[in-house]
């Protein structure tokens, strides 16, 4: 089985997707069985953030009783042989927000992209937050750094691909801007997840939304005329 949770935003450190990390935790130790479950952290869309990492670890360990571990690339703290190491023990990889072009950039020179892919592919649960959500998709609504033109924040970019529409992140902060990109797109439909709530993936299909107070809906272009549906929560999560 091969699972991806895409959490749109909100705050580790004020614990806002408290409820949805809840679903992670309890998903992290059926799968770690008789043994402590262990989450791994990656953040380099934040350029390894180290209260970002903090945050994760009082979330998941203080918590949850979580193992947490990070996978720090940004400054060559670390070779890449521990971090394969890590890799495998992971239960559950989590990809913080930031820079999404500089994070994917950086893990094809690091490596890390191959160890993603190699997780994702392991049956790793993958969980991703903004900018970690939205590098799944074929097309992903980004407000990279590299990517600002005529001083427009938000742009459409290619993600990698491995599932199919376009997302966006943040959607409570972006409708307006995003609608407008969106209709503007040959796209035929995108998810759009607002602060503090998430989609899940199950080998590339769409399960449900896990929401700790927000929502998440698919956006469809229908010859011009946008029309948005709620996308349903996890039944066993209510």
């Amino acid at each position: 089985m091969k699972r991806i949770i895409c959490f749109g935003g909100g705050e580790l450190k004020s614990k806002t997707t408290l409820k949805i990390d809840e679903y992670v935790a309890r998903l992290a130790k059926e799968k770690a069985g008789d043994k402590r479950a262990y989450g791994l952290f990656i953040g380099t869309a934040s350029h390894d953030s180290m209260p970002y990492f903090n945050s994760f670890r009082k979330t998941y360990t203080s918590v949850f009783d979580i193992k947490a571990d990070c996978a720090l690339t940004v400054y060559g703290e670390m070779n890449i042989d521990k971090i394969k190491e890590k890799f495998q023990k992971a239960d559950f990889i989590y990809i913080g927000g930031g820079d999404t072009l500089f994070m994917l950039e950086h893990w094809k020179k690091s490596g890390l992209y191959d160890l993603v892919l190699d997780a994702y592919h392991r049956g790793v649960i993958m969980v991703g937050l903004s900018a970690g959500a939205i590098f799944w998709f074929k097309t992903m609504y980004t407000d990279s750094a590299q990517l600002k033109i005529d001083g427009n924040p938000y742009n459409m970019h290619p993600g990698i691909g491995l599932l199919d529409g376009c997302c966006t992140p943040h959607y409570n902060e972006r409708i307006s801007d995003f609608i407008c990109s969106f209709k503007d797109s040959t796209l035929d439909y995108a998810y759009a997840i607002e602060d503090d709530c998430a989609i899940e993936f199950i080998d590339g299909k769409l399960t449900g939304a896990i929401s700790a107070g927000g929502k998440a809906y698919l956006v469809k272009n229908n010859f011009g005329k946008i029309e948005s549906v709620e996308i349903q929560e996890i039944i066993e999560n209510k």
